[in-house]
């Protein structure tokens, strides 16, 4: 089968416009969280990764100008286009435009502009797309869900090129929703901290293409890659980690790695209790436990559709500097498990990195990346 590798990416986030802006104020400890006290969405203040606007293009939403940012500008990096026949065009999101819903009569309409599919297309022909899209939304591993599926339709030949833009918004749906489970936190989340209380949410849009013809790629290989359900509860994790343990052991054997070539693991890290727990015993049902391990929350929140892309350029482009990122708001570990959480930026000159990631509904997937 044909190698897998990454052509150009892009951040579009409210700490900056472009994947090397975005990844040099994460090296010097920025976060883009902060307390937003706006009514329209939350009567109280939370915490939270938020534009503070975000420019519409033409008759585009929110949410689809977001996008046509990001893949705008991974396109300019490369000769690769969305108007070829070779190119397809996934969609990862959990929400998309479900803010139009909000305080206006549901029309025909509205009804097709919140329509995922719909929502995908409108962004795909804005480019010229001449394939079907495709919309990946499985919970919080929608992301990584989509660099694996992409990874599987241009191993077989269906494609040469694959352009995955995720993406999502905050809205007083969304907000609303974690804030019924109790699992908002009062301040800037911590994850896998002894005093984490929950998630911050954030707002996103972040674009990987990938490639089969080397000559247009980066140094980087999109390696091994599996997904698993622990078919566990509609919103709480396994209380194992052993399914997540398995989609990472399986992840692992389809790169030929072992823990040993392992630079550090890009985790969901959620901050929510339950998740974290769960996350270390995967962590050492798998046998990584002594591997550097961070979670990108604390600087971005939790993205939901977005997240495992935005998560995984951070992932490949620290193996391309070699360089190990911290696990921003950690202090004290606060998990059962004895998992190496990084608090500080290192240097590792190794060729792989694992990213996961975990969601509602018992998901899991996990991707390995390597240097070439």
């Amino acid at each position: 089968m044909d190698a897998v590798y990454i052509a150009a990416d892009n951040i579009f986030s409210p700490l900056g416009i472009t994947t090397q802006e975005n990844f040099e104020k994460v090296k010097n400890g920025l976060s883009a969280i902060r307390q937003i006290a706006d009514t329209s969405l939350s009567p109280e203040p939370f915490y939270a990764s938020m534009f503070e606007s975000i420019t519409t293009q033409d008759s585009f939403t929110r949410f689809e100008s977001i996008c046509i940012a990001s893949v705008q500008n991974a396109l300019a990096q490369t000769e690769i286009k969305l108007s070829d026949a070779d190119t397809l065009f996934i969609l990862s999101t959990t929400k998309g435009n479900i803010e139009l819903i909000e305080g206006k009569e549901v029309n025909e309409e509205i009804r097709s502009r919140v329509s995922l599919f719909n929502t995908a297309k409108i962004i795909a022909e804005r480019f010229g797309s001449k394939n079907k899209p495709l919309v990946v939304s499985n919970a919080c591993i929608s992301g990584v869900l989509s660099v694996v599926i992409a990874k599987r339709l241009l191993q077989s030949g269906k494609y040469k090129h694959a352009v995955i833009c995720g993406a999502d918004v905050l809205s007083k749906f969304v907000i609303s929703g974690f804030q019924s489970l109790n699992a908002m936190s009062k301040n800037s989340c911590k994850p896998f901290d002894k005093n984490r209380d929950g998630i911050n949410l954030g707002e996103c849009a972040a674009t990987i293409i990938l490639t089969t013809e080397k000559s247009l790629a980066k140094n980087i290989l999109v390696n091994g890659g599996a997904s698993t359900n622990d078919a566990n509860h509609i919103s709480g994790p396994s209380r194992t980690g052993l399914e997540l343990a398995f989609a990472v052991n399986e992840a692992m054997k389809e790169s030929k790695a072992d823990a040993n070539d392992l630079s550090f693991i890009s985790a969901h890290g959620t901050a929510t209790l339950f998740n974290d727990e769960m996350e270390a015993k995967a962590f050492s049902s798998a046998s990584l436990s002594q591997i550097p391990l961070h979670s990108m929350k604390g600087n971005f929140g939790h993205t939901l559709g977005a997240a495992g892309v935005l998560e995984s350029i951070f992932t490949y482009q620290s193996l391309l500097e070699e360089v190990i990122l911290p696990s921003k708001n950690f202090e004290t570990l606060g998990v059962s498990e004895n998992i190496n959480v990084s608090s500080g930026l290192t240097k590792s000159n190794k060729n792989h990195a694992l990213k996961t990631a975990s969601g509602f509904g018992g998901c899991n997937a996990a991707v390995i990346y390597s240097t070439t």
